[in-house]
């Protein structure tokens, strides 16, 4: 006699855990536009999620710290474990190890060496640095530091951070006179503030042998979305000018600028 095995619904299971977590994700993104507190019916609203299900997933968020409702009946609130995971993720976070993929899957595009920096008053700091067989060496190292309003990615970073002519002549003002590291460095505050203007229309910045002869670099910012306490990120590409004039300068800048807009941080990158 032949037994029945009892049914089982693997695909059923999945599917039901898989919207549970999206409920709960979409319940955690909504909730942090709402600083003030949101109702349970305006949640459902904006989320689509019906209320028997948002109150379910509601209750187990709040059991588990991740939302919060201080009066009973009233408005919901994140709850203090969504911030203490933001927070201790940001007071670990390794940038040099997010961004290394970045690095060289720039490198293995351009085959020239790739650095990673971040603004320090008016100063870049190298937080990464990936070279590339490019005929020649570089000086720079990870820790290094070079004149921002001499580089590539000090540029990048600048256009983000001063923003019109008279925040660029306020830092010239702070820190300058700025240094003429060659016959091409920027040291005046007009000119810097027009170059600052020219890499905000296009998205990238160079530095046309404005910190060493012979040498040109492609960069552009690398938009991190951890917050104002994140530090300002910018990305370069640098070798000899002969080679680049040859690839495109333009063509170069704004493929720079599409590697890190279509890169996947997290991802796994062989």
């Amino acid at each position: 006699m032949m037994c029945a095995m009892p049914a089982t619904k693997p695909s059923t299971d999945i599917a039901s855990v898989h919207n549970g977590v999206d409920r709960a994700l979409r319940i955690i993104s909504f909730l942090s536009t709402r600083p003030n507190g949101v109702s349970l019916l305006e949640i459902s609203t904006s989320t689509g999620i019906p209320k028997p299900s948002l109150h379910r997933t509601l209750s187990a968020m709040r059991e588990r710290g991740f939302a919060s409702q201080p009066e009973a009946g009233g408005l919901y609130l994140l709850g203090p474990a969504v911030l203490e995971a933001a927070f201790t993720f940001h007071a670990g976070l390794d940038l040099r190890r997010l961004l290394h993929p970045l690095a060289v899957a720039a490198r293995d595009h351009f085959r020239q060496t790739c650095h990673v920096a971040v603004l320090d008053g008016a100063q870049v700091t190298y937080i990464d640095k990936v070279d590339a067989d490019i005929g020649v060496r570089l000086t720079s190292v990870i820790g290094g530091r070079n004149p921002a309003h001499a580089t590539g990615v000090g540029k990048a970073l600048l256009a983000e951070a001063l923003t019109d002519a008279a925040s660029v002549h306020a830092w010239v003002t702070e820190f300058g006179p700025l240094d003429k590291r060659t016959r091409n460095t920027i040291t005046t505050a007009p000119t810097l503030a027009r170059a600052l203007d020219e890499v905000r229309r296009k998205g990238w910045a160079i530095d046309d042998e404005e910190s060493e002869d012979g040498l040109l670099c492609v960069a552009t910012g690398v938009p991190l979305v951890f917050g104002a306490f994140s530090p300002r990120v910018a990305i370069s590409v640098s070798g000899l000018r002969e080679p680049w004039v040859r690839y495109g300068i333009e063509r170069a800048g704004q493929e720079l600028r599409d590697i890190v807009n279509e890169f996947e941080f997290g991802a796994h990158h062989p």
